[in-house]
């Protein structure tokens, strides 16, 4: 069974001021999500799976579904506030939905498969694809409880134009993901990395450390453990009065390791990131795209 692609598309980019997973950065009017669709398909996914606003259905079924026809399946699912157990509701204040596990949760009825998950403005380049996507082909049948991640390394996942947030992993003998901790602020300095701890101090770490780019790798086993967990959460006082409290995908797949109902594979890639973290990271984006095109590693024209 071929695998499928979650493609998480219902998130503002607040710092950089847009709608950015609909941006034009390829020379044909690409977006960054068209060319992680096009590696996936390379890759050998079988269909694409996106969770959206329902408030901008139209648009992106005109812009963004429309040019999919024929290359690959693909369905829509809606992320939205009050999207949530019964007995629960949303408290008075919250105006976002519940973060990226809640996101993923908004997919269970419509994916039956193993199944990665990414982001849809973050250009993770075909190897990171590869690896996932032979990862979870590779599962038997009935194969649940067996995960996996891909690592990026830190030193590929740099911006030139300020800092970025990312989840740094550790891992085990065999590989296994044992913690994800989410640094907020990690740049260059003087050629080495380094990210700002708790205690405002930085801290410097080797370039080839594995960090999560939100590239997961899961079976739909997974959907009922993230829901009987969002309850837990919802059902704690402190994340109900921080309006702000996010259920993200890493505070599920911590749980799941420290129970050991789970293990998940951290899959090495020398694919090196790009995005359009920062306004001013658009240009380089652009011309970075370009460049693969003109080596052919993409066409000019993906769809």
């Amino acid at each position: 069974m071929k695998p499928t692609l979650l493609l998480l598309a219902a998130g503002m980019g607040s710092r950089y001021g847009g709608l950015k997973q609909l941006d034009e950065l390829g020379p044909n009017g690409e977006t960054i999500m068209d060319y992680s669709i096009y590696d996936a398909i390379q890759s050998g996914f079988g269909k694409i799976v996106f969770v959206i606003r329902k408030d901008f259905e139209d648009q992106f079924r005109k812009q963004v579904l429309s040019k999919y026809e024929g290359h690959i399946p693909a369905e829509l699912v809606f992320q939205s506030i009050d999207a949530l157990p019964e007995g629960f509701k949303v408290p008075e204040g919250r105006e976002k939905p519940w973060g990226t596990n809640h996101a993923v949760l908004m997919a269970k009825d419509v994916i039956k498969e193993p199944f990665c998950v990414i982001n849809c403005d973050d250009f993770y380049n075909r190897d990171s694809f590869k690896v996932i996507g032979k990862f979870l082909s590779d599962l038997p049948d009935d194969a649940k409880n067996k995960y996996a991640m891909v690592g990026f390394r830190i030193g590929n996942t740099l911006s030139e134009n300020g800092t970025v947030a990312r989840g740094i992993c550790s891992t085990d003998a065999q590989g296994h993901l044992t913690t994800v901790v989410e640094r907020t602020k990690i740049e260059r300095h003087d050629g080495k990395v380094q990210y700002l701890d708790e205690n405002d101090q930085w801290v410097t770490v080797d370039d080839n450390t594995p960090v999560s780019m939100n590239v997961w790798g899961f079976t739909p086993d997974y959907f009922d453990y993230s829901e009987a967990y969002f309850k837990d959460f919802l059902s704690d006082p402190k994340n109900m009065e921080n309006k702000k409290s996010e259920y993200f995908i890493p505070l599920m797949v911590n749980k799941l390791i420290n129970d050991d109902t789970a293990t998940v594979k951290v899959l090495d890639t020398t694919s090196k990131w790009f995005g359009v973290t920062y306004a001013a990271d658009r240009q380089g984006v652009v011309d970075r795209i370009q460049s693969l095109v003109d080596e052919g590693v993409y066409p000019a024209k993906l769809f």
